[in-house]
């Protein structure tokens, strides 16, 4: 297990901790959606071609479960920095010069997820009262993992740029 720094604040140790057991819990969400969505088309394919009749909302449901489950996944890899990037340049520089550049993109990724988050605030208060067509639900609920995404995202960029680009090195959930 990676220890943090000794010199690191206890709110840093601590909302370590809080993301550890956080991402935990939401992987077990992304494995229930992306199982149940598969069921879900599974289901429909077999309705559609042996029964002739369909799920009026399989479609949206799906979708829904496939759009959550992406953005729910998305602060599991900003944890462990294995989205896309190029870093030909990046990888010849010192690992010192290397760090900086980690922490300055931390930032630049802290403010962008502080203004993906507000959009989609204003986004899911725009949409609330429209309901979606085949569930009685508000079709809000497609911006509403994004909110998610970008405050779980949040608070992993706020522990890389405190913690640095090794903090969850060698762990897993």
């Amino acid at each position: 297990m990676s220890e943090l720094n000794p010199a690191t604040p206890a709110g840093f140790a601590a909302l370590k901790q809080f993301l550890k057991r956080l991402d935990q819990f939401t992987y077990w969400i992304i494995v229930a959606m992306i199982g149940g969505m598969t069921i879900l088309v599974a289901l429909q394919v077999i309705l559609r071609y042996f029964f002739g009749t369909s799920i009026d909302s399989a479609d949206e449901l799906s979708r829904l479960l496939f759009v959550w489950s992406i953005f729910i996944a998305i602060p599991h890899g900003v944890r462990h920095g294995v989205h896309v990037g190029i870093d030909v340049f990046v990888s010849l520089l010192p690992s010192a010069a290397r760090e900086v550049i980690f922490r300055l993109t931390c930032v630049v990724s802290l403010l962008l997820m502080a203004l993906v988050f507000l959009g989609a605030w204003t986004a899911v208060i725009e949409r609330w009262p429209e309901l979606m067509p085949t569930l009685p639900i508000s079709s809000a609920v497609f911006y509403i993992p994004l909110l998610i995404c970008a405050g779980h995202s949040f608070l992993h960029l706020l522990l890389l740029l405190r913690c640095g680009s090794k903090t969850w090195l060698g762990e897993n959930l």
